[in-house]
Formats: C-alpha cells, structure tokens, sequence
C-alpha cells in the first residue's frame, strides 16, 4: 500500500507547510523589496547621470590611483542599460554586465525557494566557487589596467 505524498503528514517534529496565500505573500516581502529597491537605484541612475561630473563621488582607487577597479564604470553601465544601450553598457564594464544575469539567477533562487517555503542556502557555497569568483575578480582588475587589456577599460 503506497501513500499519496500530497496527503502526507510532514516528518515528525516538522512544522506543516503554510501553502495559503497570505503566508506566500509574507514570505515574499523580502525578495519583492529587493526587487522594488534595486529598480529603485535603476531609476535613480537612470535619472541622473553618471558621466556628468559631481553628480556621484569619484571611485577612491581612481583617485588615488589613477587606475580603474573591478567596479569603475558600473554605475555609466547602468544608466547605459537603463536607456537601452546594450553596445555601449558592454563596453563600460564587461565584468557588471556579466554579473548582472548572475545575480538574477540567485535573486530568482532565493525567490521561489521562499515561495514554496524551502530553506534559503545558509552557506556561502562551494569554496572553490567562491574562490573562482574572487579570482576572476582580480583577473579583470589587473587586465584592464595593462596596456593590452585597453579595451576593458571604463
């Protein structure tokens, strides 16, 4: 004799699984203000423009520096996007616009897992990732700022 898994208690010392409504839509809050804070930032962007001086503080390593970090020519990449200039965004900051579909997948991740009320990861993840990650992050870094690696500069 089989039991229907739909009609299944859930495992001893488990709490029952709230599937109304209501308790969909509080588990979503989260993941909808980031949603609503990152279009936010968007717009700002958008909005006001990155390659007007003074309207944001010059990156501190360029200042110091005078060589651009992973991050130089993020925010023109957005305001760039934001007005639909795919080409031009691409040629800002090719890391950011790699990126961005990244964090999207782990936005929508952690979306449905809170939707179907299933634990958020609690760990970073796999090390090795993460130090694939860092190291890309620095690959980039140094590239752009060599004199054959021009054409990754913001």
């Amino acid at each position: 004799m089989t039991r229907d898994r739909r009609s299944a208690s859930p495992p001893a010392g488990a709490a029952p699984r709230d599937r109304s409504a209501v308790a969909v839509t509080r588990r979503l809050v989260l993941p909808g203000g980031v949603l609503v804070l990152a279009g936010v930032v968007v717009a700002y962007v958008a909005a006001v423009d990155p390659n007007q001086a003074g309207n944001y503080p010059t990156c501190p390593f360029l200042s110091l520096t005078g060589r651009q970090c992973p991050g130089c020519g993020s925010l023109r990449t957005i305001h760039a996007l934001a007005h639909g200039e795919v080409r031009e965004a691409l040629g800002l900051n090719l890391f950011a616009m790699v990126m961005l579909p990244v964090l999207a997948f782990f936005w929508g991740r952690w979306t449905v897992a809170r939707a179907l009320d299933r634990p958020s990861r609690t760990k970073a993840g796999d090390p090795r990732l993460i130090w694939g990650l860092l190291g890309a992050v620095m690959l980039f870094w140094l590239v752009r700022n060599l004199p054959f690696g021009a054409f990754l500069s913001a």
